[in-house]
């Protein structure tokens, strides 16, 4: 869902418009580049957002803009619900001659993580049992609220990823990522604590629901580590990074975890920028596509780690979940949990002006969307086998219905639709806010904003 919005956006769009670029000033930047900002977000999934969070880009003498020889990433945030993020990154293609480094580290502690259960439209959402509503009314009073689909996680990553040249397109590419996760029943605020109001009830969660059918293991339930190391080849004809014009870039590679419980993983991406030759003076327009997969091939992965999509450089701070801006836009984020899933993305991204602004050179485009996915592997289909293990008889008590899984719904695609807003930066510091629209009504979420940085591919 959201992410990070810049307050001052909408002052440099309008004080922008009269400073148009013309055809003959060639756009250059040199030196260092600071895009420093606040974070002022809101999201039905983690609530207000505030913090901030920048991009530093060092360019050199210019040869190599757009691109920069070194970019630095950072966020320090907080939200209302209690998640805090804490977030240092780093990409360079120059740093070591002939090889790029992407690395970061990361910390986020989500007192209130949502977990929706596994394998997707196969489980079942009821929003009354996420916002407690209709709970209560004309049935008995529960001493404590219920937040069913509520637990909470703390994570710490570390990663680095390297890529050497091949051939002139032709990269390999290996890396080594570290995860510690702590996950747990919800934990409340101390304000609720110290004076006993709003205290949810633990007992009364799918989280804990799983753990008594052994759809989480006892093993597992508390988090882990795992270090996963990735190896494989990446294939690039982009004209740039941050927004490409014209090329491919695709990726496929194997990755998988060597302690604790181990797995093997297969990811493949592909993405093309197509340009469409309608000269419009900001810029011609870009079809753009993503057709992605990953998959499980051999072990099994653990419940804390089964959110996760590998990606060789990260474009957002976090790269996880079926859902959210990172892959099908218009539904919760990390809704979809599952060892297999194939997703594609295709949207239509247009320049609609330019100018240049203390010294800086911006655009603003729009890039409607279209996003649809389907599971290809289940997890852990058996324990859902038994028809006693698709209810919840706590739900029942509630009286609410009581069945939190549907095998019958296996295989349906999820598909929406939308749109976005960008304001980009000397080409590679893009804020963006997109809406959209999930068509598959039992995973509709009413309409997503997502407001964040970069284009999602």
């Amino acid at each position: 869902m959201m992410k990070k919005v810049l307050l001052s956006a909408l002052f440099l769009i309008v004080s922008g418009g009269a400073m148009i670029l013309s055809a003959q000033e060639k756009e250059m930047k040199t030196g260092w580049s600071f895009g420093v900002l606040p974070c002022a977000t809101y999201s039905v999934d983690n609530g207000l957002q505030y913090g901030a969070f920048g991009d530093v880009y060092y360019y050199g003498d210019g040869a190599t803009y757009p691109d920069p020889l070194h970019k630095i990433s950072w966020e320090a945030s907080h939200f209302t619900k209690g998640k805090t993020r804490l977030y240092m990154g780093y990409d360079s293609k120059y740093v070591i001659p002939g090889m790029r480094v992407n690395a970061s580290v990361t910390y986020v502690d989500d007192p209130m993580y949502n977990f929706w259960g596994f394998n997707g439209t196969q489980a079942l959402q009821n929003y009354d049992l996420w916002t407690n509503k209709g709970i209560t009314e004309g049935k008995p009073v529960f001493d404590k609220a219920v937040n069913y689909y509520g637990m909470s996680r703390k994570m710490f990553r570390v990663l680095a990823n390297v890529q050497g040249r091949i051939t002139d397109n032709l990269n390999w590419a290996a890396g080594v990522n570290f995860w510690n996760w702590k996950m747990g029943d919800m934990r409340e605020s101390q304000k609720n604590k110290d004076t006993g109001k709003g205290l949810y009830d633990t007992d009364v969660t799918l989280y804990r629901r799983y753990q008594e059918i052994g759809a989480i293991t006892a093993e597992e339930a508390a988090g882990g580590n795992t270090l996963e190391l990735n190896a494989g080849l990446v294939f690039d004809t982009r004209d740039m990074e941050a927004a490409p014009n014209k090329g491919i870039w695709a990726e496929a590679y194997l990755n998988g975890n060597v302690i604790n419980q181990r797995y093997l993983k297969a990811c493949v991406y592909f993405r093309n920028y197509i340009d469409i030759p309608i000269h419009i003076p900001a810029g011609d327009p870009v079809f753009a596509y993503r057709l992605a997969w990953q998959q499980t091939l051999a072990g099994e992965t653990p419940f804390y780690m089964i959110q996760n999509v590998p990606l060789l450089v990260q474009r957002n701070m976090i790269s996880e979940g079926f859902g959210s801006s990172n892959t099908i836009r218009g539904i919760r984020e990390n809704r979809i949990l599952t060892e297999g899933f194939a997703w594609a993305n295709a949207e239509l991204r247009v320049k609609l002006v330019s100018f240049k602004l203390l010294n800086q050179f911006f655009y603003i485009a729009v890039n409607p969307f279209f996003d649809a996915g389907i599971v290809t592997k289940d997890y852990r289909p058996g324990v859902f086998a038994l028809a006693e293990n698709a209810v919840d008889p706590k739900l029942r008590t509630l009286g609410v219905n009581p069945t939190i899984y549907d095998a019958t719904k296996k295989g349906d695609i999820v598909y929406s639709g939308g749109a976005g807003l960008k304001l980009a930066m000397n080409q590679n510091f893009i804020v963006s806010v997109e809406l959209a629209k999930c068509f598959y009504q039992p995973l509709d979420a009413g309409m997503w904003i997502g407001i964040g940085i970069n284009y999602q591919f």
